[in-house]
């Protein structure tokens, strides 16, 4: 008979080392009330692990060297859900900023390539939402190569990400032409699902990477940086040097869009508003 490991109860000791921990290494700000959110996402890997308490475990997580444990343990604080076209009045703006660029000779002649960046992409449907509309998009403009990267600090939602595998009820809201066009149905052992085509998923990379990395390693500037709904758990700081970090990395003339729900109007930055949520890098 299997035996489980009482679980000792996370104290508000345990849960500041948590919070400082995530806080230096992903820049995520669990804030002063999140004990039964953190209490819950790392009971399963607890039990699994046979830890007795969750100092016991926060101590494992610091001394791993190989950084498996704490990859993990921030997968389980960073996860969330999210369906395509979410907020869609970005992608009409996609759509037709795309357009505006393919249709400009002056643009043409400097751009070969089309660089957009996904940033904290969860398991996919932001870049696949993207890449669709830019595909459609530049269908009689076959000279523009698009290349999307999709970046998350969850290797667990890079991994669903890269299958393209969608339920119904996340692809509901595909506009029914891009549906048509670009989503196959399939079966998995989970059941029935809609693919997005192996001419959509290959214009984008998909990889680990940490926003709080000091120095962003892009050899090449992006047209556009989506961020959306990320910023939300960082504090006005972090907000403000991530915000300098993608308009380094912006080209001149690129586009920054981010959430809804977020705003740029208490942090110093040095891009253009253009629109509720959209910014320019002039």
């Amino acid at each position: 008979m299997l035996v489980q490991t009482r679980v000792e109860d996370l104290t508000r000791g345990d849960y500041e080392l948590f919070r400082k921990l995530i806080y230096a290494e992903s820049g995520i700000d669990l804030g002063d009330d999140k004990m039964p959110l953190l209490r819950t996402r790392l009971g399963k890997r607890l039990r699994q692990g046979g830890f007795s308490s969750y100092r016991a475990y926060f101590d494992h997580v610091v001394k791993d060297q190989t950084g498996g444990e704490l990859s993990t343990l921030l997968d389980a604080v960073s996860t969330n859900t999210t369906h395509l076209f979410r907020e869609e009045g970005h992608f009409d703006f996609l759509k037709t900023v795309i357009e505006q660029w393919a249709n400009d000779p002056a643009w043409c002649a400097e751009n070969t390539t089309l660089r957009i960046w996904s940033a904290g992409c969860s398991s996919g449907e932001e870049p696949y939402s993207i890449a669709m509309v830019v595909r459609d998009a530049l269908r009689a403009h076959p000279r523009i190569q698009p290349k999307i990267l999709a970046t998350d600090l969850s290797m667990q939602m890079l991994r669903r990400a890269k299958l393209g595998l969608f339920e119904p009820q996340r692809v509901s809201t595909v506009p029914p032409a891009l549906g048509q066009r670009y989503l196959r149905q399939t079966n998995s052992k989970e059941g029935p699902r809609l693919q997005v085509v192996p001419d959509v998923r290959e214009i984008i990379t998909f990889a680990r990477f940490n926003l709080m990395t000091p120095v962003f390693p892009f050899r090449f500037g992006f047209h556009l940086v989506f961020c959306r709904n990320v910023m939300i758990y960082f504090d006005n700081s972090t907000q403000e040097t991530l915000i300098a970090q993608y308009a380094k990395n912006l080209i001149r003339g690129g586009y920054l869009l981010i959430g809804h729900s977020e705003s740029l109007n208490r942090i110093k930055h040095s891009l253009t508003y253009v629109a509720p949520t959209i910014y320019r890098k002039d």
